[in-house]
């Protein structure tokens, strides 16, 4: 295999400094330059720091990032499928077109000898945020402390930081993805009678329902509460704990939207991510994962009309590439988009690439070892069921 003949530095392409304590500061500062050119200006450098880096470099598009960036992607998917895709590959350099934490995920699932950079450092997730490290600590602490703990096995959804995975490996859970969250659900039942499920209190709801569960035996837990805000006797009542985090998308989808737009085009199919609230998923006529969803509509008659609750790239990407059906979005004054998404944009991706070609490597994200085992653990876990 070529050797990248990469140095590790941080951002600057003219003064290379040592490390520097505020990784997101030195890159917003680095990359100024090329923000000063509009979205499309940049496609041929794009195009030529591409070519030029080959086989030695994987472009990774989540399904909701935008048209100008994903249109360069080697792959397009969801976080879990781009990480393992990239980790297969010949590929030294995962370039992560998505959210910090997916970066994260493949860095946990990388090849030893794969680096990982995101575009912009600052490329977050809401949800993800909503489940720190030290408040998740504390929740397993009171549960110790109320001798619940032994009768818990934690649960994550892939949307977590890698600091959460970990915890679920340390202590005999595992990860999910919205595709599989009702196996590992099922997983989890059959070695313990309670799941604490992270960070999605709607995915992690409309699974279990889904499963049989009634919504009596469900509770959610708030970090900022004592013992989640609930009573000794709540926690006792409930198989599953729901984490009170949610995505800032699809949280926004409400019934009303999916009755307003069954009475503008009656007929109209109706389908929903499951990050959705459960009140807007009883509602539709289907809900499922992202690749659910993608699948569906790839397989629909023609002619046939489809509302969809989830991101509105990856709706607008849907309507065009299946024109000869109606694709709507179920929000279509709203228009949900993912903002933190949206930061990675042509610009940093440009830089990027140009930074690579030039042999430096900028942006990289890596998990500490002990996290990074810890969380490769639960993963693992995850793709043997």
């Amino acid at each position: 295999m070529m050797a990248l003949g990469i140095q590790f530095s941080p951002a600057s392409p003219t003064q290379p400094v040592e490390r520097q304590a505020s990784p997101v500061s030195a890159a917003c500062a680095t990359v100024d330059n090329y923000l000063l050119h509009p979205d499309d200006s940049l496609h041929e450098r794009i195009a030529a720091a591409r070519a030029r880096l080959g086989e030695r470099a994987i472009i990774l598009g989540h399904h909701y990032q935008r048209d100008e960036v994903v249109r360069f992607a080697d792959c397009r998917g969801d976080s879990l499928q781009l990480s393992r895709q990239a980790a297969a590959s010949r590929a030294e350099m995962i370039v992560f077109c998505g959210v910090h934490f997916m970066a994260q995920s493949a860095d946990i699932l990388r090849q030893p000898h794969q680096r990982v950079v995101l575009p912009d450092l600052g490329a977050g997730c809401s949800m993800a945020d909503m489940a720190e490290i030290s408040e998740v600590e504390d929740a397993w602490a009171q549960l110790e402390r109320l001798r619940l703990a032994d009768e818990v096995l934690p649960i994550t959804y892939i949307n977590s930081s890698a600091s959460i995975k970990a915890f679920c490996g340390r202590h005999g859970g595992l990860v999910c993805t919205s595709s599989n969250a009702a196996r590992a659900l099922r997983w989890a039942w059959q070695r313990k009678p309670r799941v604490l499920f992270m960070p999605d209190q709607h995915l992690g709801r409309n699974t279990a329902y889904a499963l049989g569960v009634p919504l009596e035996a469900m509770t959610v837990w708030d970090p900022r509460q004592d013992y989640g805000g609930n009573s000794w006797e709540r926690l006792r009542q409930a198989r599953i704990f729901l984490w009170k985090g949610h995505c800032s998308v699809h949280a926004r989808f409400r019934p009303e939207h999916v009755e307003e737009v069954r009475r503008r085009f009656p007929g109209i199919r109706v389908i929903v991510h499951p990050e959705c609230p459960f009140e807007v998923v009883q509602k539709a006529d289907f809900s499922g994962s992202t690749d659910f969803i993608i699948r569906q509509i790839a397989a629909a008659a023609a002619g046939s009309e489809w509302a969809v609750g989830t991101e509105v790239h990856l709706v607008n990407r849907l309507a065009r590439e299946y024109p000869h059906l109606a694709v709507r979005h179920l929000d279509s004054a709203g228009c949900p988009w993912c903002s933190t998404m949206f930061r990675i944009s042509p610009q940093h991706l440009c830089w990027i690439l140009e930074e690579l070609v030039a042999g430096r490597i900028v942006n990289t994200v890596e998990v500490p070892a002990g996290e990074r085992e810890a969380a490769r653990l639960a993963l693992d876990r995850m793709l043997e069921i």
